[in-house]
């Protein structure tokens, strides 16, 4: 491409602006300069250079007598004009103007004005600017005009240099997600603009919208606001019914302050309501808050307030709290109720840069039992079946010493909705020494069983309230609290034996502190003389210590068995990891305290009740058993090596048979009876590709007796099997989709194996806890980036399917306990519809389980779903969506629901 010509301030005063009056024939004055002879207009080609220089007048003082008519101020331009045209620029010095055509560009400042055909007046320090004409009828190149961060493609445009005003003609300009199209624009200044016959919409087609806002009369303001007089909705040119008298568009970057438009409608219970209106504050960068509220004709409220923080380099989180007063009925009507709800919720996170050594973090959900199922303001089927609130915060330090010492202070609570039953952490605290190696050489690596001795400190300190939904936040809650620590100094070390024979050894002393303990006795005078244990609780501190042994041994043997490079199996390996391990300690009956309960008959001794005082407490009471018992574990995984399918491949493939097949059980020397242990088995078998079947189970070597107790005779002496199948499962996860049949090799995608087994769907098919705000926006942002068309001649779909099946045999049931097959599909009907299906069959219960359908259709530049749980926990529900993507004009929507009967 050629050089700009560049075009000097000065240069354009004396070239262009002076234009005949200096290439007049007089002698130039003493301090100017003699220029060459005046340019007729001419056509420069793309070869010929106008070469420009710095032009400087000496100023000298003319003894004639300066006229006292001041002159007319002359237009000045005060910066270097920089202009271009691909084909030609022609100076018509005649007229004043230059014209440059094809691709060209003027760059005056901070603006810039690109163009077919540009003409540049420098009488009147204008710009005008348009495409150009094709013999084909095509309009091509038409300007573009940016000035600073505002930039406007209209079809022709006129710029003023000095007033820096502009009228554009068909101008297409973006502010944040708004497209404003307009057939006349007058540029006042930088910051105001006045529109004529306006359309605004956030389609990407531009050129035929789908749908659009349309108003004659509009002011603009970049960056901040669109203010437009009548407006009225358009969809594909057809005007509707919807307008208003007047319209407010903010198009500002910044957050800013503003009410939030509610929800309208009906509900069957409640009445007609206004469902998450508020008002957003935009407090400062660093912390927002937000307040809605519901309002139910019925009398029915909710108020919620949530509030985001975030300091850089620092910390964010946020802080969600809600509140609701629901009615059902009416007041005087025997069905009649009313009932408060309360959710708090808290999430903090530090960055991990802010300080390596030290962290806090906040992970809070708490709140009623049944808000999550009762709640007027969720819809969706995830949280009726949450069961379980939980919550954390928690602050830990690390201290780099030698050696490192670390500790966690922490408050955590968890909740059961069920049975409404809380148990808190109020608070609780973890501190540990790292582990020390009293004997290690200083130097090289540790070696044999005494440079490798070992030892640590943990401390657990603890202060537990239970309680129930009713006494939460009251002073009742803490009249159970417990208080308590343990100190833990585990001692170990291991070594080679016979260098194939890994050996492990190790002792553990734990220290218990208690506040409370009790005491009890027998008293013969209560319940009215026929007598009753008396329990006190004795205040004040207590503690016991116990300690232990342990020992263990294992190894690692590799069989392989190999059959030739010509067979299709090659080779097997099989992988056997045994291991033995031994542990005893002692009877701490020392801890242990007995009361007698004398016999109403003579012939009959008193009983004799043996208790520990710290029963109940905390962390419970030591064992007064002695206790000596060996485990064993075998580990089983098997591979084989076969022949690819691939001719061109030059290695084997490798598949695996068996995965982790375990089996582990133990023996007691200190028990009377029943000394073998159960034999517990795991495993993994591949079938086919991401098909792996799991199994689990147990296997008892006891016989039972006709009451179904386990006595001390093996099963296979009294007349059956060597081992009882007590309990047993079986389950596994597949995935297929269209994708698999075409021949290309994918990442899977890895779920969550339990979320998949009771129906859930990592893609949110069944939405999760938001509010139903925030629910309707989950998708409205959605970036996709492929290529669109009408019709989809391979059609993508998924399925996913989860098994299990449990049996049990532990008293003779010989049932199958559950019993279920899970699924889950979607399938694109066309690159616009979507539509996915969740569902299962309980086997056990002959029912269907939870079941959702959901329909998707991407209207570009709109969204609209429809959701619908035929069968459902808490009976069937439906949900109908349509809204404009984008944030700006969020709030033009429609949202049509029936919620669950809730009372159910």
């Amino acid at each position: 491409m050629r050089k700009p010509r560049h075009t000097s301030l000065l240069l354009l005063f004396l070239l262009l602006v002076g234009g005949a009056n200096l290439y007049a024939q007089d002698p130039p004055l003493k301090g100017t300069v003699n220029l060459p002879a005046a340019i007729d207009t001419t056509t420069l080609s793309r070869t010929d250079t106008l070469v420009t220089k710095q032009i400087s007048l000496n100023a000298v003082i003319d003894t004639v007598k300066t006229d006292t008519v001041k002159p007319e101020k002359e237009p000045i331009l005060t910066d270097v004009v920089e202009y271009y045209g691909e084909d030609y620029v022609f100076i018509d010095r005649k007229n004043g103007k230059i014209y440059m055509y094809n691709e060209a560009f003027v760059i005056y400042e901070d603006l810039r004005i690109d163009a077919g055909l540009i003409i540049l007046d420098y009488n009147k320090n204008e710009v005008y600017a348009k495409g150009i004409d094709s013999t084909g009828g095509v309009y091509s190149q038409a300007p573009v005009f940016v000035q600073g961060p505002n930039k406007v493609e209209p079809d022709s445009l006129r710029f003023n240099f000095d007033t820096e005003k502009a009228i554009v003609y068909n101008s297409k300009t973006k502010d944040q997600d708004i497209w404003t199209l307009a057939e006349v624009t007058k540029k006042e200044n930088d910051s105001v603009y006045y529109l004529r016959n306006v359309k605004f919409t956030t389609s990407e087609n531009i050129d035929d919208p789908e749908y659009y806002f349309y108003t004659r009369k509009a002011k603009f303001v970049p960056g901040k606001k669109v203010v437009t007089g009548l407006t009225n909705m358009y969809i594909a040119d057809v005007p509707t019914p919807l307008g208003l008298p007047f319209a407010f568009f903010p198009l500002t970057e910044d957050r800013t302050s503003g009410f939030i438009f509610p929800n309208i409608g009906e509900d069957n219970n409640r009445g007609f309501f206004f469902q998450n209106g508020g008002y957003y504050f935009a407090i400062n960068d660093y912390f927002d808050l937000t307040l809605v509220g519901d309002y139910y004709t019925n009398g029915s409220y909710a108020l919620r307030a949530d509030t985001d923080y975030a300091l850089r380099y620092k910390f964010r989180g946020n802080i969600s709290v809600r509140y609701e007063n629901l009615i059902n009925s009416e007041r005087g009507f025997p069905d009649f109720s009313q009932s408060t709800l309360y959710n708090i919720r808290w999430s903090h996170s530090q960055d991990q840069k802010a300080n390596p050594s030290s962290r806090f973090s906040a992970s809070v959900n708490l709140g009623s039992s049944r808000y999550l199922q009762q709640s007027i303001n969720q819809t969706n089927n995830a949280s009726q079946l949450v069961n379980t609130l939980s919550s954390s915060v928690s602050y830990s330090k690390s201290f780099e010493t030698e050696p490192q010492v670390d500790f966690t202070i922490a408050a955590t609570h968890s909740q059961n909705t069920n049975t409404e039953e809380i148990t808190m952490s109020l608070p609780n605290f973890n501190g540990s020494v790292s582990r020390i190696f009293p004997f290690a050489p200083k130097t090289g690596s540790k070696k044999g069983i005494i440079e490798n001795i070992n030892l640590q400190y943990n401390v657990v300190g603890e202060n537990r309230i239970r309680t129930t939904d009713s006494l939460f936040f009251k002073s009742e809650m803490f009249d159970d609290a417990q208080i308590g620590a343990r100190h833990s100094i585990p001692i170990g070390t291991n070594f080679k034996l016979l260098n194939y024979l890994s050996v492990s050894a190790g002792a553990s002393y734990e220290e218990v502190w208690v506040g409370k303990t009790i005491r009890r006795s027998y008293d013969t005078m209560l319940n009215n003389g026929q007598g009753g244990v008396v329990q006190d609780t004795i205040s004040g501190f207590d503690a016991y210590r116990t300690y232990g042994f342990s020992t263990g041994i294992g190894t690692t043997v590799y069989g392989m068995f190999t059959f030739g490079n010509d067979k299709k199996i090659q080779a097997i390996r099989h992988v056997l990891r045994p291991n033995i391990s031994y542990s005893i300690s002692p009877a701490f009956d020392q801890f242990y305290d007995d009361y007698i309960i004398p016999s109403a008959d003579p012939q009959i001794n008193d009983e004799v009740v043996e208790y520990s005082r710290f029963e109940n407490t905390l962390y419970g009471a030591p064992s007064n058993q002695f206790a000596s018992s060996v485990a064993f574990s075998l580990s089983n995984s098997i591979e084989a090596k076969v022949r690819d399918r691939d001719t061109t491949a030059t290695e084997p493939r490798k598949i695996i048979l068996i995965n982790n097949l375990n089996f582990s059980s133990g023996y007691s020397f200190s028990r009377d009876s029943l000394k073998l242990d159960p034999i517990n088995f795991t495993g993994g078998i591949p079938i086919v590709e991401k098909l792996d079947l799991n199994i689990n189970g147990s296997l008892d070597p006891y016989a039972l007796d006709n009451n179904n107790n386990r006595i001390d005779k093996f099963n296979i002496d009294n007349g059956g099997s060597l081992f009882r199948l007590t309990r047993a499962n079986l389950s596994f996860n597949y995935s297929f989709s269209s994708k698999d049949f075409e021949g290309t090799e994918e990442e899977d995608e890895q779920f969550d194996s339990d979320t998949f087994r009771n129906g859930g769907r990592p893609d949110d098919l069944f939405g999760d806890t938001a509010a139903i705000g925030e629910q309707l926006d989950v998708k409205r942002d959605k970036s996709d980036n492929r290529e669109r068309s009408w019709y989809n001649y391979d059609v993508p779909w998924n399925v996913r399917l989860a098994y299990t099946i449990t049996y049990n045999n532990s008293a003779r049931q010989n049932e199958i306990s559950s019993h279920s097959l899970m699924f889950s599909s979607g399938i694109e009907l066309s690159p616009r519809w979507s539509m996915t299906v969740s569902s299962g069959y309980d086997f056990k219960s002959k029912g269907v389980t939870l079941t959702q359908l959901r329909f998707e259709r991407d209207l570009e530049s709109w969204y609209t779903w429809f959701s619908w749980t035929p069968i459902g926990a808490r009976n069937t529900n439906w949900n109908f969506f349509i809204g404009i993507r984008g944030n700006i004009l969020s709030d033009i929507k429609y949202d049509k629901r029936r919620n669950a009967d809730r009372r159910l």
